[in-house]
């Protein structure tokens, strides 16, 4: 088991020696955003992780509405990956839920049969190690998880009674270094 801390351009400045004193092992960075989004971030916070001996993955958050709109999300998330030139040793998560509101103002259906389709497009396309991030709420009600055979990065903040996959996400409070991080439990890592 082995924790570690979720961070995008949000985040601002990350103190990187603080992350590793405090004891996390990975970081999981926003790589992207929609089909053109770059998270400005990525390349140092990844850089960074590495430099003070982090593991890392990436994520890329979704606003696509249908099938077609979740490949061209895998196709720009992998070339930013790319031109970043980063090493990833854990999975690239794609993030498909509607924190923004997104998706509800442009009507999407929220069908589990569609979502779910658009997680493997996603999947499928992008050539990389992947899986999806959700919410147990998510997981439970709007996407198949155990269909797609992938690894899954739970967000449960209450209890871990529930908890599906691969990681965990326990908490969107983590204080280090003077800053509030969402903070994970790697359950499975070569």
């Amino acid at each position: 088991m082995k924790r570690g801390i979720d961070v995008s351009e949000n985040n601002g400045w990350v103190d990187w020696d603080a992350i590793k004193d405090a004891g996390y092992d990975f970081a999981l960075v926003r790589s992207s955003y929609g089909r053109t989004g770059v998270d400005d971030m990525f390349r140092r916070n990844v850089n960074e992780a590495h430099r003070v001996g982090l593991i890392c993955g990436a994520y890329h958050y979704g606003y696509g509405l249908n099938e077609w709109h979740a490949r061209e999300e895998a196709r720009h998330c992998r070339s930013v990956i790319d031109d970043a030139g980063v090493l990833l040793e854990l999975p690239v998560f794609y993030d498909m839920e509607d924190a923004d509101q997104y998706k509800a103002r442009k009507g999407f259906a929220f069908d589990p049969d569609e979502m779910t389709a658009m997680c493997r497009a996603f999947i499928d396309t992008i050539g990389l190690d992947c899986g999806v991030y959700a919410s147990c709420h998510w997981l439970e009600n709007y996407i198949d998880w155990q269909s797609l055979g992938c690894p899954v990065w739970n967000a449960q903040w209450s209890s871990n009674d529930d908890i599906k996959g691969f990681m965990w996400q326990y908490t969107d409070g983590a204080l280090i270094g003077g800053k509030t991080f969402d903070a994970n439990i790697l359950y499975e890592a070569d």
